[in-house]
C-alpha cells in the first residue's frame, strides 16, 4: 500500500494532522533548497521522537573510507559523502520553563504543514497543550533565499491561548551533529571557533581530510504583536554550540515572534580567513531586508523560474501536483550558477548515494535544463565532466587502460571514482556513453557547436580510447565483444555483450571520429592544439573504426529482437504479471543470487538504447522490443517509468503511458518504493518532465528542426509547457481536439507537427 496522506493541490504539498509515524517521510517531502544549500523539513523546536536531521552545503563532502568485506584491486579508497552540516535552524522554545516538544505534549491539534512551490516557502501551524497545561498556537514559515543564496530565514510565532505565559526563544547553532550515513562512525567536522558578537553568532568549522572551511551563522529579531522589541540576550556557549536566550512575559492571546536569519559561508566562495566577515556582510544584507521583504524577493525569484519551467495540467490535480513537485525540487537542487556543482540523486534531501554525481545527470537532467533555462546552464553540466577528464583518465589507468583512455566514474564528487561494488565500479561502464551522448544531445538541441572544439572533443577522444581498449576480439565470432559488464539493468551482473553497452560503445567511437574530422575542417587551430595535447595517430583512428565496424550485437532470430545480453533467453522467462505480488519489490524480498538468475529488469536497458537512439530504429522495431522487454521489467529504479512512458506514448498506448507518468511524477509523494524517508529521487524527477514534453508532447529534434507529435491522456482537459529552443521560447498548449503553438520574441520559427512543416510567427497563435 502506497502512502496517501499528502492532500492533492495544484501549487502546494499539504499535510494535515500530526502523525509521528510520517515524520521522516515528511522531512523528505517538505525539504527546501536554493542550489547552494538545502535542508530536510526538520522542526525548529526540539523534537525527541524519531527524526532524521539533515542540512547540506553544495560541494562540501568527506571521503568516507571504503568498507568492503573483500578488497579487490581497483577499488576506490573512499566513498565521498555529502555531509550533514552544522544545524542553523534550531530554536528551542519554552513556555513557563517547559520545553515545547510535540513528542511529549499532552495534545497536538490543528497541525498543518505546507510547502508552497509557487513561492518557495515552508510553513507549519498547530495548537498544543504542554504538560504544564498551557495551550499555545504556533505558526512558522521558512525559506532558503534564492536572492541571497547563503541565507535562510525563519519566522516563528507563539501565542498562549488559555493563560498569560513567559515565553523563551533560544535560537542556536549546533556543530555537534552526525551523519545518518557513515561507514566507520567517523567525526566529519573539526570545530575551530565559536564566537558571539551582540545579536550575531558564528561557528567556524572545517571538514576533516577535505578541509572545507565553513562558517555557520545566525542573527535574530523579536516582535510582540508585530512590534519589534529590544530584549536582552542571555548567551550560552560550548565547544560546538552557541545559543541566545530571549524571554518575554506574554499575555493570553498576545503573539511573541522571532525572525531568525542563518546559513553558511564557505571557502569555496570566500577567503577561508575571512569567513566571519563574509558571514557578517550577508547577515547585514538579510537583516536590513527583513523577513517580509526577503520573502517578497523569494516570491519574485520563483515567479521567474516558473515563468519558463512550469507545466500546467487541467483536469487532474494529482498529475498537476506531481509535475510541479518534480520541477520545484529540480530547481531547488541545481540552478546552474556554479559549474563545480552537479546534481546528486537525492539532492539536498538525504544522504543516500552520498550526494554524488551519477550518469543520471547526462541521461535525464540535461534535457530538462537545456529546455527550461539558458543553454549556458546545460553547458556548465558538460564542463563539469570536462574539468574531470584527467581524473577519468586516472580512473581508467587504475584498471589497466593506457594512452589517455578515460573511464568516467559511476559515482563522484571531484572526478575520482568512489563507488565500491565491483559489479558497478568495474562493470557498469555504459556510464561513459551517457557522457558522450550528452555532448551530442546538447549540440543537437542548442546548435552550439563551440563546446566540441573548445572542450568536448578531448572528452570524446578519451572515451573512444576506452571503448577501443575495452573491446575483446572473438576469433570464434570474428567480431569485437564487450565482456564482463553490467548494463543499466543492475539485476544482471558480469554478463557478456549487453546490447546497450555494445551499441553505445560503437556509437561513441563513430561520433568521436566524425567530430575529429569536423574540427579538423572547420576549427583547425583547435584541431592542432588537441592533436598536440592528446597525440592521436591515423593508425589509432583506424583501430577504433575497426572495433566500431565489427561490434557484435546479440540477436534472437526467433523473436526478431536484439538480446539484452548473450544469455538472456537461457533464463526462466516468467513475466512480472505472473510473479506473486507478495514477492515485490524483489530487491527487498529476494537474495541477490536469485535476482541475478531471474529475467527481471530493474529499469530500461535495451529500451534505454531505443530511447536515446530512436532515430536509428523504426517504430515497428521499437514496438517489438517494447512488447518483449517491458513485461519483464519490475521498474524498481526511479529512472525506469519515465523512459517507458515516453515509448508507450510514441506507440500510441496512452493508458499505459499515463500509468507510467503517474508513477514517475508521484514516486515520492505516494512513496511507491517505501523509502521516501531516506530522501527524494531528484534526478528521476527530470524524467517526469521528459514524460510530458517528450512523451505526451512528442518533442524531438529531427533534421535540425524542432518537432512535436502531441497526444493527451484521456482524463486531461489541457496541458501546456514551454521550451527554450535555440534562444526562442515556444509555448505548446495541448487540448483534446487541438494543439496551439505560440512564440515569444520577434522571430518566426519553422517546426514540425506530426511530420508537417509549419511556421509559428510572433503575436500569432498557430492551431493544429
Amino acid at each position: 500500500m502506497n502512502q496517501d496522506y499528502i492532500i492533492p493541490n495544484d501549487w502546494s504539498i499539504i499535510e494535515e494532522g500530526f502523525n509521528p509515524e510520517m515524520i521522516k517521510s515528511s522531512e523528505s517531502l517538505f525539504s527546501i533548497g536554493n542550489g547552494a544549500m538545502g535542508q530536510r523539513a526538520n522542526f525548529e523546536e526540539n523534537y525527541t521522537g524519531s527524526t532524521f536531521q539533515g542540512s547540506y552545503i553544495g560541494g562540501v563532502y568527506y571521503p568516507d573510507k571504503t568498507r568492503v568485506g573483500w578488497w579487490k584491486n581497483g577499488y576506490p579508497e573512499y566513498f565521498a559523502k555529502v555531509l550533514n552540516a552544522p544545524n542553523w535552524i534550531g530554536i528551542n522554545v519554552q513556555i513557563n520553563d517547559e520545553n515545547l516538544d510535540l513528542h511529549t505534549c499532552k495534545e497536538v491539534s490543528k497541525f498543518k504543514r505546507e510547502l508552497n512551490m509557487k513561492e518557495g516557502w515552508l510553513s507549519r501551524s498547530f495548537e498544543s497543550v504542554l504538560q504544564n497545561g498551557i495551550k499555545i498556537n504556533v505558526e512558522t514559515k521558512r525559506f532558503l533565499s534564492l536572492e541571497l543564496d547563503e541565507v535562510g530565514a525563519i519566522k516563528y510565532a507563539v501565542t498562549p491561548l488559555n493563560s498569560d505565559a513567559k515565553i523563551t526563544f533560544s535560537p542556536y547553532l549546533d556543530a555537534g551533529i552526525t551523519n545518518e550515513d557513515t561507514n566507520w562512525d567517523d567525526q566529519f567536522w573539526d570545530v575551530l571557533e565559536v564566537t558571539q558578537n551582540n545579536q550575531q553568532s558564528f561557528i567556524q568549522a572545517r571538514t576533516m581530510k577535505t578541509h572545507f572551511y565553513t562558517c555557520t551563522f545566525m542573527e535574530s529579531r523579536l516582535f510582540l504583536d508585530g512590534n519589534e522589541v529590544i530584549t536582552g540576550c542571555n548567551n550560552e556557549k560550548t565547544a560546538n554550540y552557541v545559543s541566545c536566550n530571549y524571554q518575554q512575559e506574554t499575555k493570553k492571546n498576545q503573539t511573541f515572534t522571532i525572525h531568525k536569519f542563518g546559513g553558511y559561508v564557505v571557502d569555496r566562495d570566500h577567503n577561508k580567513d575571512e569567513l566571519v566577515k563574509a558571514a557578517k556582510d550577508v547577515l547585514d544584507k538579510a537583516v536590513s531586508f527583513g523577513f517580509d521583504a526577503l520573502l517578497e524577493t523569494q516570491k519574485q525569484s520563483w515567479a521567474e523560474i516558473w515563468k519558463m519551467s512550469d507545466i500546467t495540467i487541467e483536469g487532474d490535480v494529482k498529475a498537476q501536483q506531481g509535475i510541479r513537485f518534480n520541477i520545484f525540487h529540480l530547481n531547488q537542487t541545481y540552478l546552474g550558477t556554479d559549474s563545480t556543482l552537479n546534481i546528486g540523486p537525492k539532492g539536498f534531501t538525504g544522504e543516500k548515494y552520498g550526494g554524488s554525481t551519477y550518469w543520471d545527470t547526462e541521461a535525464y537532467c540535461i534535457p530538462f535544463y537545456m529546455a527550461t533555462k539558458d543553454q549556458s546552464v546545460a553547458r556548465k553540466l558538460l564542463e563539469y565532466r570536462y574539468n574531470h577528464l584527467e581524473k577519468a583518465i586516472e580512473n581508467a589507468a587504475k584498471l589497466g587502460f593506457k594512452n589517455g583512455a578515460a573511464l568516467y566514474p559511476m559515482v563522484t564528487m571531484n572526478g575520482e571514482e568512489c563507488h565500491n561494488e565491483w559489479e558497478i565500479t568495474f562493470e557498469e561502464i555504459h556510464r561513459n556513453g551517457a557522457i558522450a551522448f550528452a555532448i551530442f544531445n546538447y549540440h543537437r538541441f542548442t546548435n552550439d557547436y563551440s563546446y566540441i572544439p573548445e572542450k568536448g572533443l578531448e572528452v570524446l577522444i578519451g572515451i573512444a580510447r576506452f571503448w577501443h581498449q575495452r573491446a575483446t576480439f572473438s576469433t570464434n565470432k570474428d567480431k569485437f565483444m564487450i565482456l564482463g559488464v553490467t548494463g543499466p539493468n543492475e539485476y544482471e551482473n558480469n554478463i557478456n555483450n549487453n546490447w546497450y553497452t555494445n551499441y553505445i560503445a560503437k556509437w561513441c567511437i563513430n561520433y568521436a571520429l566524425e567530430n575529429i574530422e569536423l574540427v579538423k575542417t572547420d576549427h583547425i587551430s583547435d584541431y592542432i592544439r588537441i592533436k598536440e595535447k592528446v597525440s592521436f595517430t591515423d593508425d589509432e583512428l583506424i583501430g577504433w573504426k575497426k572495433v566500431a565496424d565489427n561490434m557484435y550485437f546479440p540477436h534472437s532470430k526467433e523473436h526478431n529482437i536484439y538480446l539484452q545480453q548473450d544469455g538472456f533467453l537461457d533464463k526462466e522467462l516468467i513475466t512480472v504479471a505472473d510473479l506473486d505480488k507478495s514477492q515485490r519489490p524483489i530487491n527487498q524480498k529476494w537474495s541477490w543470487d536469485r535476482i541475478l538468475r531471474s529475467p527481471y529488469i530493474k529499469q530500461a536497458d535495451t529500451l534505454q538504447g531505443f530511447y536515446m537512439f530512436e532515430d536509428n530504429f523504426s517504430t515497428e522495431e521499437l514496438e517489438r522490443h517494447f512488447d518483449f522487454y517491458e513485461p519483464f521489467t519490475v521498474h524498481e529504479s526511479s529512472l525506469s517509468p519515465c523512459v517507458h512512458s515516453i515509448q508507450a506514448a510514441k506507440l500510441n498506448r496512452m493508458e499505459q503511458a499515463y500509468t507510467f507518468y503517474l508513477r514517475t511524477s508521484r514516486l515520492d509523494l505516494d512513496d511507491y518504493n517505501h523509502e521516501v524517508e531516506e530522501g527524494l529521487h531528484i534526478t528521476s524527477m527530470a524524467g517526469t518532465w521528459m514524460s510530458i514534453v517528450e512523451g505526451f508532447g512528442g518533442m524531438r529534434v529531427l533534421n535540425n528542426t524542432l518537432s512535436f507529435a502531441p497526444k493527451i491522456p484521456k482524463g486531461w482537459q489541457t496541458y501546456s509547457f514551454k521550451v527554450n529552443f535555440r534562444n526562442q521560447v515556444i509555448t505548446v498548449n495541448v487540448s483534446q481536439n487541438e494543439t496551439v503553438f505560440e512564440i515569444d520574441g520577434n522571430n518566426e520559427i519553422n517546426i514540425l507537427v506530426n511530420g508537417k512543416l509549419i511556421t509559428v510567427s510572433p503575436n500569432n497563435l498557430v492551431t493544429v
